[in-house]
């Protein structure tokens, strides 16, 4: 699928790490760097402006990397970028850490998975059919 794209960050284009990679990393476009405390967010800007196909969204998610070694994550996850938005690729960092963590310029910030999707219409109806599970939720299937 080919997805036409303005990067004005002055960094590579995302691109797949690995020829199984499902993401590719978002960096930071950052004029200095930004400095977020702990519990702070803020939205980082990556200089990448997308036009997507109709039918097809991008996911911004969390660096399981970033996550798990420094408290990094997208506050949204995943965030979606619909087909009809126009605007510059933004993601919303927040630090979960109990420490300050700065992002410079360049550095890899999130991962971007391309993703067809659906339209749903409802169908309302009076009753819906039985499963095993019923009406069992959060926990209902056990925790081994």
């Amino acid at each position: 699928m080919n997805i036409k794209i303005i990067n004005r960050s002055g960094h590579d284009l995302p691109h797949y790490e690995t020829s199984s990679s499902a993401g590719m990393d978002l960096r930071a476009d950052l004029s200095e760097p930004v400095t977020l405390q702990p519990l702070e967010r803020a939205i980082i800007k990556t200089g990448l402006f997308i036009e997507l196909p109709v039918g097809v969204e991008a996911q911004v998610r969390p660096r399981s990397g970033l996550a798990a070694k420094k408290g990094i994550t997208v506050l949204n996850a995943p965030g979606t970028i619909d087909a009809d938005y126009r605007g510059e690729v933004g993601v919303i960092l927040v630090n979960l850490s109990n420490e300050a963590y700065t992002i410079e310029n360049g550095e890899r910030i999130a991962q971007m998975v391309i993703a067809k999707h659906e339209r749903a219409s409802w169908e309302s109806v009076t009753e819906l059919s039985e499963t095993s599970r019923g009406e069992g939720g959060f926990g209902s299937t056990g925790v081994k």
